[in-house]
């Protein structure tokens, strides 16, 4: 995983702050493979609740890792018992790790 520990503590901060503490990250995409170089940083929260509204609290979360991590292109999915399924979603579940 080629995030720091500072770097994943902060998006576990920021998760929480604005998802609530019962969240579960997962770092997935290029950043897992510690033989790669570059790329940005693809998240997929879950979320036990429903979320009212995932694009919303998607792009407050990218933000504020921005704003924390300083400029990197971030990318956020959340994941909550309402979400339709995509394949995204399946890879990530499957390649990722939790933070």
């Amino acid at each position: 995983m080629r995030l720091t520990s500072a770097e994943r503590e902060v998006i576990l901060d920021v998760a929480r702050e604005v998802l609530g503490d019962d969240v579960k990250v997962r770092l997935f995409g290029s950043r897992v493979d510690d033989s790669a170089r570059g790329g940005d940083i693809d998240l997929l929260i879950e979320c036990d609740e429903q979320v009212q509204n995932r694009a919303s609290a998607a792009s407050r979360v990218a933000a504020l890792l921005q704003m924390r991590l300083g400029d990197q292109r971030i990318d956020v999915l959340i994941l909550d018992p309402s979400t339709t399924r995509l394949p995204v979603h399946d890879e990530a579940l499957r390649e990722g790790v939790e933070i």
